[in-house]
């Protein structure tokens, strides 16, 4: 567009502010993921962190409660992201039951 046209033009016919516009130039350069040092993990650094994590919490998250972990360490992951990357290396978390003793007033109950 920038090309082409005036910018100032271009941003009054579409209907925004010229200032507005270099906002939104400015995010989408943040955003490319493609750029080396955008802060996206490759996945193999990511699977260090779940698994780190993982052995952490002695197996006790699954991936719903592993994505909010992530994140509040400082990670901006996809909650699908990590599903597909904990079931790929077949984490999962391990279920502690609690074994319930019935109180003696019970057991008469049911002699």
């Amino acid at each position: 567009m920038k090309d082409s046209w005036p910018v100032s033009l271009s941003c009054e016919v579409l209907g925004v502010s010229v200032s507005g516009y270099f906002e939104h130039e400015r995010r989408r350069r943040q955003r490319r993921p493609s750029q080396p040092g955008s802060g996206r993990l490759s996945d193999e650094a990511l699977l260090a962190h779940i698994r780190a994590i993982h052995a952490e919490v002695r197996q006790e998250y699954g991936w719903p409660r592993m994505t909010k972990e992530l994140c509040a360490r400082g990670h901006r992951v996809g909650k699908e992201r990590v599903r597909r990357l904990s079931q790929g290396d077949r984490l999962h978390r391990s279920i502690h039951r609690r074994i319930r003793s019935m109180s003696l007033s019970c057991q008469a109950l049911l002699k």
